[in-house]
């Protein structure tokens, strides 16, 4: 079997490190767009490396048998090896579609729990009334905008300054469309296990883009960086959110 075929299982060991290295040295935004860029390539290609892997051993089954030439050079090796990789690699790639499926359902469901607790309205802040301090940025339908969503207990925890810094962040996350890029890389980390190790560098740049931002709408470094700091230690001083409830 051609031994390059190979590159694209192993390369992610490789290109993860050096991807997390290279982020942190970059701005918050490009951090975070080469991180998402890095996942979905890796992923991308280490499930066609899986399909083809899957090529040699489907080649004996007579339906596959015609292509004859076109899978020949991905074939080299004894019969027997060629189809257990070939099996193996159609296990995976089943198992891989069925465990990135699921997760999209569960996410959907997560986000319509979401939506159902904040209400309705279109106004761009949702208020909910809850002891426990909590707010998030609810992604919007298509063609609809987001929702800054906060309980009561966290708009008691701030001051109205600091509140309007914290509003400053979750609509920062809403204008990036963070969530989309947070969902694509835990999707491709589902595909290879390595991956697993850019979900974290990118939530922190995605934090740092949307703090940013904050302190300049709000004119004030220190402003900002005391809000998100209090109402991060009044949601960790807090009992675990039910689940379905995004922070």
């Amino acid at each position: 079997m051609n031994s390059v075929i190979w590159v694209p299982l192993l390369m992610p060991f490789l290109a993860v490190p050096a991807a997390r290295r290279a982020a942190s040295l970059l701005a918050p935004r490009p951090a975070a767009r080469l991180l998402t860029v890095t996942a979905l390539v890796l992923a991308a290609s280490s499930t066609a490396a899986l399909a083809l892997l899957v090529v040699p051993g489907a080649s004996y089954l007579p339906a596959v048998a015609v292509l004859g030439e076109l899978v020949r050079p991905l074939a080299e090796g004894p019969p027997a090896v060629t189809v257990a990789l070939a099996s193996a690699a159609a296990g995976l790639l089943l198992w891989r579609t069925a465990v990135v499926g699921a997760a999209l359902r569960r996410d959907r469901a997560e986000l319509r729990r979401a939506r159902i607790a904040a209400g309705g309205g279109d106004a761009e802040l949702a208020v909910v009334r809850d002891a426990l301090p909590d707010a998030y940025a609810l992604p919007g339908r298509p063609g609809r905008p987001g929702r800054i969503v906060v309980t009561t207990g966290m708009l008691r925890a701030l001051e109205p300054a600091e509140r309007e810094a914290l509003f400053a962040h979750e609509r920062a996350h809403l204008r990036g469309r963070h969530h989309l890029l947070l969902q694509a890389v835990e999707l491709a980390a589902l595909c290879h296990p390595a991956l697993r190790a850019l979900r974290e560098p990118l939530g922190y740049a995605l934090e740092r883009t949307a703090d940013e931002a904050a302190a300049a709408a709000v004119g004030d470094r220190r402003l900002a960086a005391r809000a998100i700091g209090r109402a991060a230690l009044a949601t960790r001083s807090a009992p675990a959110p039910a689940a379905g409830r995004p922070r």
